[in-house]
């Protein structure tokens, strides 16, 4: 499995890296477990988890990925072998993550009482890679990175990039943290981390966790030349589309078990432009003799900007085929042929 640097720090990471966000819903817990040991085996160095998960949210089940990590890392002893990043939620009006119910924001209080109980559900004492799940403020849209403007009101009570990364640094001075990410978050933000880091000397983010796939290519847009040229590399999530890219809900199928069949949360894919495109990038992948899920994911991971592609599976075939594609490197004809379907169809998920 390739290694490739986080940001500007000596830390490696596969160029693939494990979500989590079904263990705990999806998966049970030995199954979570099973993914694991495979990924791991397989070389894969870097899982991603969030206090959020697991997807979709839920009060009850608030926890139980990083709770189903951290019996993994027990009873393995490969702390010290994997990066291990998760995540504090952004403002939310979910008022369950926090002692009283109140709604979340990135305040002090809230991001130190949420970094020590991901410890605690972890089983470690440290993090390696903590980032924002979403921005404090009010965006146009979640994601941070639009393509429509909506005019987002701010928040009277709005907590800056400054205050945020002004109480990561402590939580890295700490020792509690090492590095400090970000994730759905746009241009001008990821630009502010990086000043205040620069001015205050607090560290500089490592990584921005955002949407990249076929059909959402909004990241080149401008957060790509951030990324490449400031160090903040790219790990990027939805490569597959949440499924789509795979063809498993071509014409209308609804497989068993599956996200879309279980939970109806993946709008932002259906419109008529959006299948138009799925469904060229679908057959371009059986022209070229390739496996569409494998042709997406390689794709992602070919990006110059892109540090680790994040992949999530419910059932170990399909993590069998994702992880199979950290072998597949596209030929400039494909590559091409992508480009061009890109040209003719843009971003209609993004």
């Amino acid at each position: 499995m390739e290694q490739r640097r986080l940001g500007r720090t000596d830390v490696q990471v596969s160029a693939l890296c494990l979500g989590t966000m079904t263990f705990g819903e999806q998966n049970s817990e030995a199954e979570g477990h099973a993914q694991m040991d495979y990924a791991f085996e397989k070389g894969i160095n870097f899982f991603d988890a969030a206090e959020l998960y697991p997807i979709p949210a839920k009060k009850e089940t608030q926890g139980r990925t990083e709770r189903i990590i951290g019996t993994w890392l027990k009873n393995t002893g490969n702390r010290d072998k994997v990066v291990l990043a998760t995540k504090v939620v952004g403002r939310t009006e979910m008022g369950w993550f926090r002692e009283g119910g109140e709604p979340g924001q990135l305040n002090a209080a809230q991001i130190e009482f949420a970094v020590d109980r991901s410890l605690r559900n972890l089983q470690t004492d440290y993090i390696d890679l903590y980032q924002v799940h979403w921005p404090d403020r009010n965006v146009s849209r979640f994601g941070s990175n639009p393509t429509r403007w909506a005019n987002p009101e701010p928040v009277e009570d709005e907590n800056s990039i400054y205050s945020t990364l002004e109480v990561l640094a402590g939580l890295v001075k700490s020792g509690k943290v090492r590095h400090v990410g970000i994730s759905n978050e746009s241009a001008w933000g990821t630009m502010r981390y990086v000043t205040a880091a620069e001015m205050m000397d607090f560290p500089r983010i490592v990584s921005i966790q955002n949407a990249y796939s076929l059909v959402n290519r909004t990241f080149e847009t401008n957060l790509a030349e951030v990324a490449h040229r400031e160090g903040v590399g790219l790990l990027g999530y939805s490569a597959l589309a949440q499924g789509y890219l795979t063809g498993k809900y071509r014409n209308g199928a609804l497989p068993a078990g599956a996200r879309k069949t279980l939970f109806n949360r993946m709008q932002r894919y259906e419109h008529p432009r959006t299948f138009q495109a799925v469904d060229a990038y679908l057959d371009l992948a059986k022209e070229a003799g390739l496996d569409p899920a494998q042709m997406a994911l390689a794709f992602a991971k070919s990006r110059s900007f892109m540090t680790s592609v994040i992949i999530g599976a419910t059932k170990m075939d399909q993590l069998e085929t994702d992880i199979a594609a950290a072998d597949l490197a596209l030929s400039p004809d494909v590559i091409e042929k992508i480009d061009a379907l890109h040209q003719e169809y843009g971003n209609p998920a993004p």
